[in-house]
């Protein structure tokens, strides 16, 4: 095929405008590099206009983590005496910053707490929302600490023209609820909603700390890390501050206790999918400066969408998701439709096989079945062709609905009541911090401290 240099321009077209170079250029217009960030996740498209999967090496070379690889899950065995997790054995949570100074910390003794959260955009979570909350509780029981859940009704108002704040609380209570019925305990859980929390009287410490990371945080850097222009609004410049703040220890006195120089030394681990690094980059960055630890994370992948691993399931497309409500008969119904890695034909399929790598309901397999000997099973059969594509869809639509009616199940025991108390500030369990008796002793200490301090400055007057 000739190139640009060999053709020469076209009469009356300027240089380097051949309908040669326009072809090239088009196909260049096509081609799109893949979007991740907290507000948009897409894999790209290839010069051909067709879309490409979400390329998770390149993301962990722009973003700068680390691979967990597989010295560091046989540390991570041997340090919690816990077989590692399905989705750290199949690279489903596949990239961390600090994975390694957590599990240093927790050989010495030294507490941590984790920090995950949700923004709320609809009134039934899917199961995508599901994998990296499981994934926190299998590491709140490994590990034996408490939880912090952060539910970002305020950001999804910012961001969201269509919705309105009774929209999102809304959205926060039922969300709140399905994510209690993933399984967590409630005495080393405190999950809160922004709208709520932030002006509330428990909030006084964890304000600060937003007023500290703001400070640090300039405009330039916020466009940079999220893409912001100035059609954006001003309370969306000034949100990653407070997604930050939940990071630091500090920020729950009602926790971890009032001794600030010690709780400041409280290190912290963020299972969360990777779109949220963002945030958390800020962070890291600022932490030192606060004279904080850095916090951990430890990244997910995305459940691929039903329509194919190119993009994310996402709740705002029901067609692409299946949702933690939806029946035995519809979720039969959306796996049918899934994306195949299937051949055209039963009889091509039977001489070459299936892809795996492609196909959206082994995918989901590779989440969701814990038995790791049976998905291999399951993997040879299909791309040697001796299962077919509506068996692969069967066997993916029954481990679904047995996810979801074990959700289900749960879900009918979480009341409005239990919902409240997890959503109470209070002390949690933790090892070496104070119990809630000492914690409201310092309290009063302080009060009386202070009611003496005003009665000084009135005499003064």
């Amino acid at each position: 095929m000739a190139t640009v240099s060999e053709v020469k321009d076209e009469p009356g077209q300027p240089p380097a405008l051949t309908s040669l170079s326009l072809a090239e250029a088009a196909q260049e217009a096509r081609s799109k590099e893949q979007i991740i960030t907290p507000f948009d996740v897409s894999g790209g498209v290839d010069e051909q206009g067709k879309p490409k999967a979400i390329d998770y090496d390149k993301l962990v070379d722009n973003f700068g983590s680390q691979r967990i690889d597989k010295p560091l899950l046989e540390r991570f065995e041997m340090v919690t005496g816990h077989k590692p997790h399905r989705m750290l054995r199949r690279g489903l949570v596949f990239s961390h910053r600090d994975l390694n100074l957590i599990l240093d910390k927790y050989e010495k003794g030294i507490p941590f707490f984790l920090y995950t959260g949700r923004g709320p955009s609809s009134d039934s979570m899917h199961v995508g929302h599901t994998i990296p909350f499981e994934f926190t509780k299998y590491l709140q029981d490994v590990f034996d600490v408490p939880l912090v859940i952060m539910l970002t009704d305020d950001e999804k108002f910012f961001h969201t023209p269509k919705l309105s704040l009774h929209d999102v609380y809304r959205f926060t209570i039922q969300n709140a609820m399905d994510i209690i019925a993933v399984g967590f305990d409630m005495k080393k859980t405190f999950i809160f909603a922004d709208t709520e929390f932030v002006d509330s009287g428990h909030a006084s410490a964890f304000n600060t700390n937003v007023r500290e990371m703001g400070k640090r945080t300039t405009i330039n850097q916020i466009r940079g890390t999220f893409g912001f222009n100035d059609s954006n609004n001003i309370a969306e410049f000034n949100f990653p501050a407070m997604q930050s703040a939940t990071a630091f220890a500090t920020s729950f006195p009602f926790i971890f206790g009032t001794d600030a120089k010690k709780v400041a030394k409280v290190p912290c681990l963020i299972p969360c999918a990777i779109d949220q690094d963002p945030y958390f980059r800020q962070c890291r960055d600022n932490a030192p400066k606060m004279g904080y630890v850095k916090p951990a994370i430890i990244h997910s992948v995305f459940l691929p969408s039903l329509r194919g691993s190119e993009s994310k399931m996402s709740a705002s497309d029901a067609d692409s998701s299946i949702f933690l409500s939806d029946t035995d008969n519809q979720i039969k119904k959306k796996v049918g439709k899934a994306f195949s890695g299937g051949q055209d034909t039963a009889e091509l399929h039977r001489e070459i096989g299936g892809r795996t790598t492609v196909d959206v309901p082994f995918q989901y397999l590779t989440f969701f079945m814990e038995d790791d000997d049976k998905l291999e099973d399951i993997r040879v059969a299909y791309e040697k062709g001796e299962m077919q594509s509506g068996e692969m869809k069967m066997a993916c639509t029954k481990e679904l609905q047995a996810y979801v009616s074990g959700f289900r199940e749960r879900r009918k025991a979480v009341t409005d009541e239990v919902r409240k108390e997890f959503m109470r500030p209070r002390q949690l369990a933790f090892k070496g911090m104070p119990n809630e008796k000492q914690c409201q002793e310092a309290r009063s200490r302080r009060i009386k401290i202070l009611e003496e301090e005003l009665e000084r400055l009135k005499r003064e007057d």
